[in-house]
Formats: C-alpha cells, sequence, structure tokens
C-alpha cells in the first residue's frame, strides 16, 4: 500500500514497485487521480494488480477500507506512507508582528504526523497476522519526513516539526514492532524533483539546486522509488532515518 500514491513522489512509487512485480494499492485522498493511475498500469499488460482506494489517512473508515482492498490483492507486507504536505508556512513571528496561526501549525501536524501514524497503527495490525517468513520478517514500513525535519529553514516551521516528528517515530516503532517481525525506516528527502517543483520558474529552480553537492540537480522521484525497494528488501535496514539529498544541507534562510 502507498499512501499519497497519486502524488509526485508516491505514484513514482507505485510505478516502480509494479514494475518489479509487486500489487499495489494506491490509497489516495484524490480518488480519481488514483484511479487514473491504476487502469493505467493495469492496461500496460504486465500482469500485476493495482487498485486505487480514495480517502483521508486520519479517518480509520477510510483506512480499512483501503487494508481490505489490499489484502483483496495478496499478503500485504509493504506500507509506504508518502501522503502528507504543507497548509501553510510562516514565522513564529511574522515580520510584521503576527504570531504563527495555530489553526496552520495543527493542520500541518493532523496531515503529517497524525496520517502517518494512523496508517502506520492500522496496517502494522494486519500485517501482524501475516505468517512469517524463514527470517521471522512479517512485513515493513517506510515512512517519509524530509531534510526540513533535521535542519528546517526559516519559515517553515510547521512543516519542519512535522518531519520531525515523523523522523522521531522511527526507532520507537521498530523496537515496538520488532516482536512482530515488521521493520521501519523512514526517508527525509532533499528537494525532489516531483511535478510541482519543476514547475516553478527558473530563477527559483537554480536557488533550489544552488546548495545540492552531487548530482547537482534535484533528486528523481524514481529515485526515492528505488530506495523505497532497498528497504523492503533489505533485511536488515531497520529503525533508520535515511537521509536523499545529493549531500544537501538546508541553508538557514
Amino acid at each position: 500500500m502507498v499512501t499519497g500514491g497519486a502524488g509526485g513522489l508516491g505514484s513514482a512509487t507505485v510505478r516502480h514497485l509494479a514494475e518489479v512485480g509487486m500489487q499495489v494499492l494506491i490509497f489516495d485522498r484524490d480518488g480519481d487521480r488514483a484511479g487514473e493511475l491504476a487502469k493505467e498500469l493495469v492496461a500496460n499488460g504486465s500482469g500485476v494488480s493495482v487498485l486505487a482506494v480514495g480517502g483521508d489517512t486520519t479517518s480509520d473508515e477510510d483506512a480499512a477500507a483501503a487494508i481490505d482492498s489490499a489484502q483483496s490483492l495478496g499478503v500485504l507486507s509493504l506500507l509506504v506512507n508518502v501522503a502528507g504536505g504543507a497548509t501553510g508556512g510562516g514565522r513564529t513571528v511574522a515580520r510584521d508582528g503576527r504570531p504563527h496561526d495555530k489553526a496552520v501549525f495543527a493542520g500541518t501536524l493532523d496531515m503529517n504526523v497524525l496520517g502517518t501514524f494512523n496508517m502506520s497503527r492500522l496496517v502494522a495490525a494486519a500485517i501482524a497476522a501475516n505468517e512469517p517468513d524463514e527470517q521471522g520478517q512479517r512485513g515493513v514500513i517506510v515512512n517519509t519526513a524530509s531534510i526540513a525535519g533535521l535542519e528546517g529553514q526559516a519559515g517553515q516551521l510547521a512543516y519542519a516539526t512535522a518531519k520531525a516528528a515523523i523522523l522521531g517515530m522511527t526507532l520507537p516503532m521498530a523496537r515496538d514492532l520488532a516482536a512482530l517481525g515488521i521493520r521501519v525506516c523512514a526517508i527525509a528527502p532533499g528537494t525532489m524533483g516531483t511535478p510541482i517543483m519543476l514547475s516553478v520558474r527558473e530563477e527559483l529552480k537554480e536557488q533550489l539546486v544552488k546548495n545540492i553537492m552531487f548530482p547537482k540537480r534535484m533528486g528523481r522521484p524514481e529515485e526515492f522509488a528505488l530506495l523505497v525497494e532497498s528497504i523492503a528488501t533489505n533485511p536488515y535496514l531497520n529503525g533508520e532515518n535515511i537521509r536523499l539529498d545529493g549531500a544537501l544541507r538546508f541553508a538557514p534562510k
């Protein structure tokens, strides 16, 4: 299951997992776009099954429907939480003296932290019923954070806090789920070349790439998907927050 599977990083992950032979459930609040992606991949004739469910990651009812659909494809053993985003930015106190909007802060936490936690707890409970493999593994959870969670810039308070919380989940969740044979890692991407990021004006693109060491470009969504596959298939990767950023370190502003 890929939450946010109709978006930039999510859709690249869905495509890649289908290419390597996995059956995939796309769970996205944009059910129409998720459905279009599922139809496209099934029409490719690759032989894999791809289904789409529209819904909200913070809703237990929507999550249950997504889990049921995923289990109809086979054994649910991989959750990739990509759903997230921001409901707005802002400094703790703006230059005009206004304090940060509390609703924006809470909304960003809900979208990222609560959604990731909710899907992780519910899908982990479903995975726990799987038969373990020869190494005792039942499944894997891959969460999506950001390097903003490690070195957030001015004006990124809400988003940086949300992504830091996702990074903070990794080790305790891995420890919680170890007895069930479920591994947990998180990916902290830097500046990724999603359709939204590639649509910005050229001067802004140059600024975004300036501090990336090598390769001197935005990351490709396909590279995010490759890391998801690596985490899923490497049994000794557990409890790790993995940067994917071309050695980028955010400047304060």
